[in-house]
């Protein structure tokens, strides 16, 4: 990411004109060939901007922007008081907090959205390497083992897979088969539950929220 704090103006030429007159912003560049321009205010929005496929030209005092449409944005750069470059790499995604235990909670209560006559043994299924998120029964009366994940990778794959194996050595359990659930699962996390034998679901957390548990409260 390249970040230019500058004193300049803008022009954006395409579908409409905007004019921005000479003022000190931020100038951001991203990796992905964007192009933002900022003021020190209005929160994360910027004034203006050029998203992706886009080219960047420079030239002494000026940038020309150009997206595939052909329409421009020109930056008239009168002074530059920073210049600065990082490598922020490949971005690990947001991350929310409780969102893993509030769905193993809402799927604990109502195991039929994982399927039809479902009902759970127990959540946090102990096993040798950790506890699976949720033992379950379905309705033939066979043991599904239940991992559950905000997003959906092949390391949480190959954890589900690594607790069947263990649940299997135990003859009151066996068979039992996986079931990966996360509210997104990307596709080489698929390929890999595939050849495991594992069965992906993809869930809605706040459809999930607006459902009452059935199980009994105090309150």
């Amino acid at each position: 990411m390249r970040l230019v704090i500058a004193r300049c103006s803008v022009d954006y030429a395409g579908r409409l004109t905007a004019h921005l007159p000479l003022a000190i912003r931020l100038l951001l560049v991203k990796a992905d060939g964007s192009v933002s321009v900022h003021a020190d205010g209005g929160a994360y929005k910027p004034l203006n901007w050029m998203s992706p496929p886009c080219t960047l030209r420079e030239e002494p005092g000026r940038w020309t922007v150009t997206n595939k449409a052909g329409e421009q944005l020109l930056i008239t750069v009168d002074e530059v008081l920073l210049d600065a470059s990082h490598e922020l790499g490949v971005d690990p995604g947001l991350v929310k907090d409780g969102v893993e235990a509030h769905l193993q909670q809402l799927l604990a209560d109502r195991c039929e959205v994982l399927g039809a006559g479902w009902r759970l043994v127990r959540r946090e299924f102990p096993t040798d390497i950790g506890p699976v998120d949720l033992l379950c029964r379905d309705a033939e009366g066979g043991h599904v083992a239940v991992e559950i994940k905000r997003r959906g990778e092949i390391d949480g794959v190959e954890q589900l897979a690594r607790y069947l194996e263990r649940l299997d050595r135990d003859p009151l359990l066996r068979p039992v088969r996986g079931v990966f659930a996360a509210q997104e699962i990307k596709p080489q996390a698929r390929v890999l539950a595939a050849q495991r034998g594992i069965d992906c679901v993809v869930l809605d957390y706040d459809e999930l929220r607006g459902l009452e548990p059935d199980t009994p409260r105090l309150w």
